[in-house]
């Protein structure tokens, strides 16, 4: 069976195709193209959403017709059509949506909706190391940051979750008063690496509350007061500084929440995914940690810890193999901006 995935919930246009073995070993991806509007939304300093939908639009079919191309595939073979349901911005969810049900009406296939956190969460199933069930999951992706004690496919109890600003939202608005334009992230951790992250004392929110909630609001306030502080003429070593500081509150805050979240439910797998996931400085800590708390740590393959179609296509696959879910023919279709993942 060959699931057809297709993400459009933001800035990424994703498209992948991935196969369910006929024997009932996991789903293999077998081609995924994806398009980056990185560099038509840098201009107004964050995505515009009536631009990003536009977008999905015209790049949508083209990435289709590489996916095919790549993986030596027919339309006519596609089994089933996986699409992002939900969260992300209304118009781009629509356009996904939109697109698969009409191909899927087009082709006689049944569709299916997928979570968008849920493919995170899942995405390192088609790793070269893949967990297996039940650990807990760190999610950092975009405005989420939440721990989930993951039992199978289908089956997750939220843990903890951020009240305020996520940690994906704290190094973008961090990065943003230091000047480093969009996106604001990866730009914030290239700059870290020729800083000193014990030059400033910046504060590690919730970090002892008893609890595995987050926060990252308060972070951003005293980023801002130390960027006062150093006045307007501030010279690119401090500012090295402040972002190695900056990097290393999150990193401490989410590794600390991590292992306590572990300790908590007594396992001893951790799955850490999202866009942030990919942070070299999240992940060496974590791999230390959880290296002397004999614990086995997973993470997707780089490439796809950003928004893409293959953990789209791999979460309808998964759900499908485990019976969680039914694809069905009925192509009216709707969205969620925003959906609880535990309601998935």
């Amino acid at each position: 069976m060959n699931v057809l995935g297709i993400e459009s919930s933001c800035d990424e246009t994703g498209v992948a195709l991935v196969q369910i073995p006929s024997d009932g070993s996991a789903p293999k991806l077998k081609a995924h193209a994806l398009h980056s509007q990185i560099e038509m939304h840098r201009a107004y300093g964050g995505v515009v959403p009536e631009l990003a939908s536009r977008d999905h639009i015209r790049r949508v079919l083209p990435l289709a017709r590489q996916v095919f191309a790549d993986a030596g595939c027919a339309l006519e073979d596609v089994d089933v059509v996986a699409y992002t349901r939900g969260p992300g911005l209304a118009g781009a969810l629509l356009v996904g949506a939109g697109v698969a049900c009409a191909l899927a009406a087009a082709l006689g296939k049944p569709t299916l909706g997928i979570h968008h956190l849920e493919g995170h969460l899942l995405s390192p199933f088609l790793s070269d190391d893949p967990p297996e069930f039940p650990f807990v999951a760190l999610l950092v992706s975009g405005g989420h940051t939440q721990l989930m004690r993951v039992q199978g496919v289908g089956e997750y109890e939220l843990l903890g979750e951020t009240i305020d600003d996520a940690a994906g939202e704290a190094f973008d608005k961090s990065a943003k008063l230091l000047g480093l334009g969009y996106p604001g992230g990866p730009a914030l951790s290239r700059l870290a690496e020729f800083g000193n992250p014990e030059a400033f004392a910046l504060p590690r929110p919730l970090l002892h509350s008893g609890n595995l909630d987050f926060s990252f609001a308060g972070l951003k306030t005293a980023v801002m007061t130390q960027l006062r502080k150093l006045g307007p003429e501030v010279c690119e070593q401090p500012k090295a500084d402040l972002a190695a500081s900056t990097q290393a509150a999150i990193v401490d805050v989410l590794s600390s929440k991590s292992m306590k979240a572990l300790k908590a439910t007594g396992l001893k797998r951790l799955v850490v995914a999202g866009g942030v996931g990919a942070n070299r400085a999240l992940r060496t800590n974590l791999n230390a940690l959880c290296r002397r708390a004999g614990v086995r740590v997973h993470y997707p393959e780089l490439h796809l810890c950003s928004d893409n179609g293959a953990m789209i296509a791999l979460a309808g696959a998964m759900r499908l193999q485990s019976g969680r879910a039914t694809a069905e023919h009925d192509y009216a279709f709707d969205v969620k901006p925003r959906w609880p993942l535990a309601e998935a």
